[in-house]
């Protein structure tokens, strides 16, 4: 059984919907959904699909390694980042290498970084005139959205475009998208185990 753990800040649909395209799934499960939010929509989310919630603050998860040492001790296979804001700590990154991923409301190298998340992105690529946005799937690395990318997706970006135009665009690919890449790189991990 592969195990995949979830990390959310949000209100979870990314996480819903990954949840969803593996609940039928006998060799794959969501093991865990961990936030760092007591009020992230992803935790009632979580509870409908009966997956276990882990919560934790910000001490907790930079200044021990306890979260690092408890998803080694479940044997977790793959971490996706769905919706977290927080920048992974090193020792998390190097316990765990090229096997975190995340998924930028954009197409990196464009409109990534410190503070450039969810609606922020979006006035960005509106502001910019840009003709197309999309999604990026990428490893995480020490830094904000600077990982090997792994797969975009594109949308067609119009001048009347708003923000919120543009974001449903993205949510959708992101929607359609992100559950079946998390399903290749697993397939790819089993792959490259001796």
């Amino acid at each position: 059984m592969k195990r995949i753990v979830l990390f959310a800040s949000g209100s979870g649909s990314n996480a819903e919907k990954i949840a969803e395209y593996f609940s039928d799934s006998s060799d794959v499960e969501i093991s865990l959904i961990v936030s760092n939010n007591p009020k992230a929509g992803v935790i009632d989310r979580a509870r409908k699909l009966h997956i276990p919630v882990l919560l934790f603050d910000r001490t907790l998860f930079y200044n021990t390694n306890k979260i690092t040492q408890l998803l080694i001790n479940q044997d977790v296979d793959l971490i996706v980042l769905a919706g977290f804001m927080w920048l992974m700590p090193v020792d998390l990154i190097r316990a765990f290498p090229a096997k975190i991923i995340n998924i930028h409301p954009a197409l990196l190298p464009k409109f990534g970084g410190k503070g450039m998340y969810g609606h922020f992105v979006h006035e960005a690529v509106a502001a910019a005139g840009d003709v197309e946005s999309g999604i990026t799937i990428h490893y995480v690395n020490e830094q904000y959205d600077e990982g090997q990318i792994i797969f975009q997706a594109t949308c067609p970006v119009s001048q009347t475009d708003t923000p919120d135009d543009i974001a449903r665009k993205v949510q959708a690919l992101e929607h359609m998208h992100y559950p079946r890449v998390i399903a290749n790189v697993l397939a790819s991990l089993t792959l490259d185990q001796p």
